[in-house]
């Protein structure tokens, strides 16, 4: 029906010029429709998009107008509408006479241009990459120069017939642009002389393709799946550097994450991806293989992401910045069963995943990863699911039925899991205490608590714009806030509170989003460029104060969390790696000393995933998760970003090679050198002359 609406309002919308029109529709992991693309080709020259997204109760709509030269890039650009969280779309483009100029409500910019370049729009729909793929097929050498700034390139990777259900077929190819973000961006192409675009995949994610080729999709994610596979195996290889036979962290001065401090220069001796021993500095070393200089460096046990959604290609990003540990908080679970077995395999540069069983209830709003459910009955099986494939924690969201709540907490802690969640529809914080949780996800459903009613729909953007508005005139002292905190520090109810990630409520649209103004410049320009898009809609300076004074207050609230003894965990929810660095910064600011910082993103982290016994400390017998930091983040908690070598899972990955391949500037000046050692003949490699 409503696809039959759509294309009854573009024939009136567009009669007068309409030439041909083409429907894309997009389905979330689990097969059901979330959104469309209808693309116009008028015969007067100009294409129109229409774009409209849904899930989880948010997502774009924009309208595009876009005119092209005959190589296939743009002359013109014009897109308005809402971004994911509401923010105003409205940004032009146009090229004449050489001179390519753009405004948006983000920036304007003006330069000259000599042959052919494609301008890279901040908020677009999916046309825009279709136009790309077909300018750079008519580009010798496979390269594109972009606006403002950058170079895309594309490699084809593989190629599969599709069959339509009628039994029309046709072949596309599959193609991996280079040059856009941190990653490779993945296509299915036609293979027209100037292909368009047929598809897009995000494994775990979504799926957009022409209108009746729906049974294309599960071929072309297929496949799709074993290209990345080898080109991350090969990214692995690269990158990762095993650590054969003993090796010796000599000189490092580590932290001890019970007590918070950093203790004198030690060696940190480490076999097959565990520590063997930790001695004081300078003790005599037999049998070692290779060595490592520590020395005027500080050593921490592995970071600890607990508020991740882990994909494929963001695990290098993890690693670079110390993170050994993520908490998924939320994945399909076939994608996230193939990335443990990657991880597992050693094919996949990333961090070790500690998965948390993402559940929800059926509504308009529902997210559509993990299982969605309707009963108690579907709720234990998806638990029994998650229980039987190792989970230790149940993540629990937004249109979960609260009529089940209750009971399926229990079962849930019956078969031995954590609970933790957003907090349902219609329901306060407290009430999700009543019912069992352990833990609360982010700092807007903890001062939801506050400020919601039971008829507040906390499903849509509400839930983030109410916060905003009301949090800087809430009175922490009032009995309902004490009381509260009172019973999160009585029944240690763990707070992931990702404050970081929420700096996006009082970002202005064209000013640079807190958590990454210290990373921009080492960014690429791309990159950097998006740190400056606003996320919410704030539509003038009083409502721009009230929002930044929202957030002081909510960062201000963590610390009395803190203070209260009520336990924290380090979670982003944001752009991997770096967001854990600035969420340690925001933990500073909300009133912990560095060192208390990074307890919470080691200590606390092992602890409430469970792997206490085997993580987050430096001591003999635990997993060697390492992080040499070339600086002292214990006094100055922005160190912590001069990662200057990682040991993990057997591996000795250096933050600066990851980081060069994936055009970032590095954060360290140079790497420490592995130093193979000699090894007498006859030498057993055994300690016994340093425990003497």
């Amino acid at each position: 029906m409503k696809t039959r609406l759509m294309l009854a309002l573009l024939a009136t919308w567009g009669s007068a010029h309409a030439a041909s029109v083409t429907t894309y529709d997009i389905f979330v992991e689990n097969g059901k429709r979330a959104g469309e693309q209808v693309v116009e080709r008028g015969d007067d020259g100009l294409t129109r998009v229409k774009f409209i997204f849904k899930d989880n109760g948010r997502g774009p709509e924009l309208t595009e107008r876009i005119r092209y030269a005959p190589d296939g890039t743009m002359t013109e650009y014009e897109v308005k509408g809402a971004s994911t969280f509401g923010a105003t779309v409205d940004e032009h483009f146009a090229l004449k006479d050489g001179t390519a100029t753009w405004h948006s409500t983000t920036e304007k910019g003006r330069t000259q241009v000599a042959g052919t370049a494609m301008y890279v729009p901040l908020n677009s729909s999916f046309e825009v990459a279709s136009a790309a793929l077909g300018a750079l097929a008519a580009r010798p050498g496979g390269t594109l120069p972009l606006l403002p700034n950058g170079t895309l390139s594309q490699t084809k990777l593989d190629q599969l017939q599709v069959t339509r259900p009628d039994g029309k077929t046709q072949t596309v190819q599959l193609i991996a642009t280079t040059g856009i973000g941190l990653s490779p961006n993945f296509a299915w192409a036609t293979l027209d002389a100037r292909p368009r675009l047929f598809g897009v995949i995000q494994p775990g994610q979504m799926a957009l393709v022409e209108h009746g080729w729906e049974a294309a999709i599960k071929p072309m994610r297929d496949h799709q799946k074993l290209a990345e596979q080898k080109m991350l195996a090969d990214l692995a290889a690269r990158l990762q550097h095993p650590l054969d036979g003993l090796t010796v962290v000599r000189n490092a001065r580590v932290f001890d994450s019970d007590k918070a401090v950093l203790t004198g220069p030690s060696d940190v001796y480490v076999l097959r991806g565990r520590i063997t021993a930790v001695l004081p500095a300078g003790a005599p070393m037999r049998g070692v293989n290779h060595e490592i200089d520590a020395t005027g460096k500080v050593l921490l046990p592995g970071l600890f992401d607990m508020h991740a959604h882990v994909t494929r290609w963001d695990g290098g990003l993890h690693l670079a910045a110390g993170v050994t540990s993520v908490r998924d908080m939320g994945n399909d679970n076939a994608q996230l069963q193939l990335m443990l077995d990657e991880t597992a395999r050693g094919n996949l540069l990333g961090p070790q995943i500690v998965p948390a069983g993402f559940l929800e209830g059926e509504s308009p709003y529902s997210s559509n990863g993990g299982f969605v459910i309707k009963d108690l009955d579907e709720a234990k099986r998806a638990v029994d699911w998650y229980a039987e494939h190792g989970y230790p924690q149940l993540k629990i969201y937004n249109s979960f039925p609260k009529a089940i709540l209750k009971d399926t907490v229990a079962y849930a802690h019956s078969r031995g899991m954590r609970v933790s969640g957003h907090i349902p529809a219609g329901l306060r914080a407290f009430e999700a205490l009543d019912a069992g949780y352990d833990e609360i996800q982010h700092i807007n459903q903890v001062m939801l608590n506050f400020l919601a009613t039971p008829q507040t729909e906390t499903r849509t953007l509400e839930r983030f714009v109410l916060p905003s508005e009301k949090v800087a005139t809430l009175d922490f002292d009032s009995p309902q806030v004490k009381q509260f905190i009172a019973r999160l520090a009585k029944q240690q109810i763990v707070i992931d509170q990702t404050l970081a990630t929420f700096a996006f409520l009082k970002q202005k649209d064209g000013d640079i989003n807190e958590p990454f103004a210290p990373v921009a410049d080492h960014m690429p320009p791309d990159v950097k460029r998006g740190f400056y898009v606003g996320t919410m809609k704030i539509p003038d300076e009083a409502t721009l104060h009230r929002y930044e004074q929202s957030y002081t207050k909510m960062v201000q609230f963590v610390g009395m969390l803190y203070r209260a003894g009520v336990p924290l965990v380090a979670g982003t929810d944001e752009l991997a790696g770096f967001t854990l660095q600035a969420e340690l910064e925001m933990l500073v600011k909300a009133g912990l000393t560095p060192a208390q910082a990074l307890q919470v993103a080691t200590r606390n982290g092992a602890r409430y995933t469970r792997t206490s016994h085997e993580r987050g400390a430096i001591a003999a017998g635990k997993l060697a998760d390492l992080v040499l930091i070339d600086g002292d983040p214990t006094r100055t908690i922005g160190d912590v970003r001069k990662v200057a070598a990682v040991i993990t899972r057997g591996y000795l990955i250096y933050p600066r090679e990851i980081d060069m391949a994936l055009g970032i500037q590095p954060f360290v000046a140079q790497q420490p050198d592995l130093k193979t050692l000699p090894v007498p003949p006859g030498d057993s490699g055994s300690l016994s002359t340093a425990r003497r």
